[in-house]
């Protein structure tokens, strides 16, 4: 850990710098993976799927950025490799051989899914090391992987509900 003036305990901000790492790696993983959906996308809907995915995987790298400057405010290092986030991701490989758009669809909103889920499970660690601003950036980085799981999932086609009988 590089000295600081940060006010928060060499303990805290070493259990942080691991959590905000152990993100950082998925994060790049998923980075990686939105965009190799983006790259190979192929179906009726492709210039939008196709512009949507290259949006989503700005956010995400957004997102690595955001994980790894906090780690390193904290004195610690940001492990940002490629050979690290292949160690060390907790996401499943991307399925290299799918085309389709719905397939992709799918295959990025799982993603994104699992990451905001480790993610959610990031905040309540991080406030339980006493870490609320590192909880915070959790919680802002939650937010932003909601909303472009809703994008994503918003090209699904809608199910069909049939209405309540007698209506």
């Amino acid at each position: 850990m590089q000295k600081t003036h940060n006010t928060l305990s060499e303990k805290i901000r070493i259990q942080s710098v691991e959590l905000l790492n152990k993100h950082l790696a998925a994060a790049i993983d998923l980075h990686a993976q939105v965009k190799q959906a983006h790259w190979n996308v192929r179906g009726p809907g492709f210039i939008a799927i196709h512009e949507l995915f290259d949006r989503v995987s700005v956010e995400v790298e957004n997102f690595s950025d955001m994980l790894a400057e906090r780690a390193a405010g904290l004195g610690g290092s940001a492990n940002g490799t490629i050979q690290v986030a292949i160690k060390e991701s907790f996401l499943i490989p991307y399925p290299l051989t799918i085309a389709d758009e719905a397939k992709h669809l799918f295959a990025v909103s799982a993603a994104l899914a699992a990451f905001g889920g480790s993610i959610i499970e990031a905040i309540g660690k991080s406030a339980d090391i006493e870490d609320p601003t590192t909880a915070d950036l959790f919680t802002e980085i939650s937010r932003g992987i909601d909303q472009q799981l809703y994008f994503v999932e918003s090209h699904f086609a809608p199910l069909k509900v049939d209405p309540p009988k007698g209506s």
